[in-house]
């Protein structure tokens, strides 16, 4: 199945149905924000690297959290509860994207997070559609994540962690405050052992979408989410 040339001049996609047996639907565009919140909604995310054009991903199966599935185990309560760290959101979303940015990766030779892309995330950002977990030990930056809030779906995009336990204590808390909110699905994208040990689990890329399409239609919690981490569980 042949992949699809977006053209710059035009804000649209391809049916999702269209990807190859690999997930990638289309190449080229660009980056603005306008086609990647676009993309979202569509169920496609951009993907590539410093040495490839822009690749935009519709993967069937979509690997998928939903919050009531959230697994935490016994020693990792224990680290919650212990106050090892402090966790917030939407405190240092560039430094988070930063070192989501350069944090290496097991099988990448470089970034996904391009220059260009850098800075559409800080864009959306800050018209409250992006946002970032922070995971502080001793007033340290240790860990984090970031991702993408519409409706009642959260893309999850990337994550960092430089101590132990650091961005599954983030990525916990972010997912229990969702669920207290309302919010019904985490996209993860693809499979990941991190997340699948958390209760991520793959499903249909037709069952993604028809969940997408739902969830849509719920208000989405834009703007800051700073005031989340000081509410009571």
């Amino acid at each position: 199945m042949r992949i699809f040339k977006l053209d710059k001049s035009e804000l649209r996609f391809p049916p999702v149905d269209l990807a190859n047996k690999d997930g990638i639907l289309a190449y080229g565009g660009d980056l603005r924000t306008e086609r990647i919140m676009l993309a979202y909604q569509k169920g496609i995310f951009p993907w590539y690297s410093e040495e490839t054009p822009i690749l935009w991903w519709a993967p069937d199966p979509r690997f998928v959290l939903f919050p009531e599935d959230l697994k935490v185990s016994k020693s990792m309560r224990k680290v919650l509860r212990s106050n090892e760290f402090k966790i917030t959101f939407d405190t240092a979303f560039h430094e988070v994207l930063r070192n989501c940015q350069v944090m290496p990766r097991d099988g990448q030779d470089g970034t996904w997070i391009t220059a260009e892309l850098f800075d559409a995330y800080l864009e959306i950002h800050q018209k409250g559609f992006a946002h970032s977990v922070e995971v502080w030990r001793e007033g340290e930056l240790v860990g984090g994540l970031f991702g993408v809030s519409l409706g009642g779906i959260y893309f999850g995009e990337s994550m960092f962690s430089k101590a132990s336990n650091a961005s599954k204590a983030g990525f916990i808390t972010l997912v229990q405050k969702m669920h207290q909110k309302g919010i019904q699905l985490v996209d993860c994208q693809v499979h990941t052992n991190h997340l699948e040990s958390l209760g991520a689990k793959h499903i249909s890329r037709d069952h993604f979408t028809h969940n997408l399409d739902v969830l849509l239609e719920a208000d989405t919690f834009k703007g800051s989410w700073t005031p989340w981490a000081k509410e009571e569980a």
